[in-house]
């Protein structure tokens, strides 16, 4: 049931593996917060534009977010984003001298949250 949303810059394509990173990111989750990968839903964003910075200039970003059910302990949620964070750089080339911003956020779905 992890819905998790990975936006990343368009500028990345060649230096981010985003279908591997996601196909990885499934199980580590399942591991983490004990629940099964068929239950893992992801969107992979390209986003055209991404600014960075004061001056508004070109940037490289990826940015993970996964909202998960409540109930899990800070400890987990943390134990969840630093897993994640390490498993994205494996997935990430250096792009031409460029710093790639990544950041991973885990946080839990808000009550009103329902599926059908």
């Amino acid at each position: 049931m992890p819905h998790i949303t990975i936006d990343y810059s368009a500028g990345l394509e060649d230096a981010f593996d985003s279908r591997g990173f996601a196909t990885e990111l499934h199980p580590l989750i399942a591991r983490t917060i004990t629940t099964s990968a068929a239950a893992c839903k992801t969107r992979l964003r390209r986003v055209d534009e991404t600014l960075v910075g004061e001056q508004a200039l070109d940037g490289s970003v990826v940015h993970v977010l996964i909202a998960i059910q409540p109930g899990r302990t800070p400890e987990v949620r943390a134990q969840l984003t630093e897993s994640v964070l390490a498993l994205l750089g494996e997935h990430l080339k250096p792009a031409d001298g460029h710093r790639i911003d990544t950041s991973v956020e885990t946080r839990d779905l808000d009550p009103s949250y329902r599926r059908n």
